[in-house]
This record gives C-alpha cells, sequence and structure tokens, in this order.
C-alpha cells in the first residue's frame, strides 16, 4: 500500500508540473485563441539559464531563478510585440505557423550556445531533501512543486476574478470586439498573457528539470506530454489545465509503477501513450475536454 501512496503522491507532483506547464497554453488560447507551440521551448529557455545562472555565473539559485523568468517574459513580450502585433486579423494557421517559427529559433539558439550535451539541473534542495510518513518518501522538490501550483491558481483565480487587468482578460476572451467597444486595450491583454505563461512555463521547466537531474536540447518536449493535459481539461478552461494535468500525471506514473506487472501484455513502455490514450477517450465523449467551452455558431 505504501508503494501505492508513493506513486500517488509522485503523480500528483508531476501532474501540477503538467499543470504549470498547460496553464501558459490555457492563458494564451483563452486571451487570443492561440495555441503557442513555443511553449516548450520558452520553458528550455529558461531552465538553461537558471542551469548557467548557478554552475556558469555561480549566481544563487534564487537570483538565477529571477534572471530565467525575467529573460523568458522578456522573449515573450518581444515576440507579441513585433511579430504577432503584425498578424492580428491574420489567419490563425499563419499565427500558429509564427509560433512554430519561435521554437525552432528558441531551441536552435540553445544548441549553439550550451551545445547538445546535457547540463545539471540546478535545485536549491539536497536529493535527499523531504521527510518520511508511513514508508511514503514526501521529497521536497514535489512538495514545493504541488504548493507551488496551488499558490499561482489562487493568485490566477484572484487576478481573473478580481482585478482589472484579469477582468479585461476574460472580457477580451468571452468577445473582442464587445472588448474593444467598452474600450479595453486588446493589444495589452495579449502581451499580459504571453507574460504570463511564460512566468509560469520557467517554473513549470525548472521543478520538472529538478526531478530530471539534467537538461538537454530535447527537454522542450515535455510541452508535448503537457498538451493532452489541456485538451483533457478543456483549452480555454484555466482550471480545466490544472485538472487536466493532475489526471494525466497520476495516471501516468501509477501506470509506469505498475506495467511490469502487465508488460508480457501490453509490451514495456505503455505509460509513455497512456495521456494520449486517455486524451482519445475523453473527447470521444465530451469534443470540448471536461471544462471546455462549447461553441455554438448561428449561420
Amino acid at each position: 500500500m505504501a508503494y501505492f501512496f508513493q506513486l500517488l503522491f509522485a503523480g500528483i507532483a508531476q501532474g501540477c508540473v503538467y499543470a504549470l506547464i498547460g496553464l501558459g497554453f490555457s492563458i494564451i488560447f483563452k486571451a487570443s485563441e492561440v495555441i503557442n507551440f513555443a511553449q516548450g521551448e520558452l520553458l528550455l529557455v529558461g531552465t538553461y539559464i537558471v542551469s548557467a545562472g548557478v554552475f556558469e555565473w555561480h549566481l544563487p539559485f534564487f537570483l538565477a531563478l529571477g534572471l530565467g523568468i525575467v529573460v523568458t517574459v522578456i522573449i515573450s513580450l518581444l515576440f507579441e510585440r513585433f511579430i504577432l502585433r503584425r498578424m492580428i486579423g491574420r489567419p490563425v494557421f499563419s499565427i500558429l505557423m509564427m509560433t512554430i517559427g519561435l521554437d525552432i529559433v528558441l531551441r536552435t539558439s540553445v544548441i549553439i550556445y550550451w551545445g547538445s550535451n546535457p547540463v545539471p539541473a540546478a535545485s536549491p534542495f539536497a536529493i535527499t531533501s523531504g521527510f518520511n510518513l508511513g514508508g511514503v518518501l514526501f521529497g521536497a522538490n514535489d512538495l514545493w512543486t504541488i504548493g507551488t501550483t496551488i499558490v499561482l491558481c489562487a493568485a490566477l483565480y484572484y487576478f481573473l476574478h478580481y482585478t482589472k487587468y484579469g477582468l479585461s482578460m476574460r472580457a477580451t476572451a468571452l468577445d473582442q470586439e464587445a472588448a474593444l467597444a467598452v474600450g479595453i486595450n486588446i493589444r495589452s491583454v495579449y502581451a499580459l498573457a504571453w507574460g504570463i505563461a511564460a512566468f509560469i512555463a520557467t517554473l513549470g521547466g525548472v521543478f520538472l528539470a529538478i526531478d530530471s537531474f539534467a537538461i538537454d536540447p530535447t527537454f522542450g518536449g515535455v510541452a508535448l506530454i503537457a498538451f493532452p493535459a489541456i485538451i483533457l481539461g478543456g483549452i480555454d478552461s484555466v482550471s480545466g489545465a490544472v485538472v487536466g494535468g493532475i489526471v494525466i500525471g497520476v495516471t501516468q506514473v501509477l501506470t509506469a509503477g505498475y506495467e511490469s506487472h502487465v508488460t508480457n501484455i501490453v509490451g514495456a513502455g505503455i505509460h509513455e501513450i497512456t495521456p494520449y490514450i486517455i486524451m482519445i477517450l475523453v473527447l470521444l465523449i465530451r469534443p470540448y475536454g471536461l471544462f471546455g467551452t462549447r461553441k455554438v455558431e448561428r449561420i
């Protein structure tokens, strides 16, 4: 039983990382109806800068973390200001291709500067940090991941429901033309959404990097696992991204923990595809995800 609870706790922590990454997708989509395929590479750049800050530039961890967040936020704001802002009113497909282009540019830049070999992940915790309760190890990184996710979700809820800019973001997501009509600056809303998404992505990437002990240029691919989480929860739902992330994380870790018992039947590595299997099954029943908004168009 302790083994099950250990896997469950690890799955919740892993799911919180997916939730943090998924929140970035959802916030940008909610504000502008654009899927940011460069989210994983923003995460990659942030984690590399944090690692370089600690091991190359000998900065304290939290100062390096702040530097990583600032750089990724600046990249996002510059991309939104000088590229996406010029694409307003253009076909959505063209905007998606722009984000894919940013993805390639960021990954290539990382390879040019740091090379393709793995680099150590910066961490403020020792590997054995945490405590043992009833045979279950509650690692410090996992506890901080869960705690940070809870705090960020509470802060986002307050921001979206009780602040001027949060209400503007919700109004823009609901109806852009109506938001413009009442004087909301949609360009500011878009920039704010991209900045928040970059901030959250960097935090998620750092937590994931600590668990991985090392990072390489393929690290940004974790966004492909977070993507089923936001589709599962509903791509335009912030709460859905959190629920979907936790569901995917718990399922993946539990499957990995017990797949050795069914390897002869289903083969090894089944946990790699379980997020996508769950996503497909849910979408067959609820095409807009668990918490997604059903859109009705009148013709």
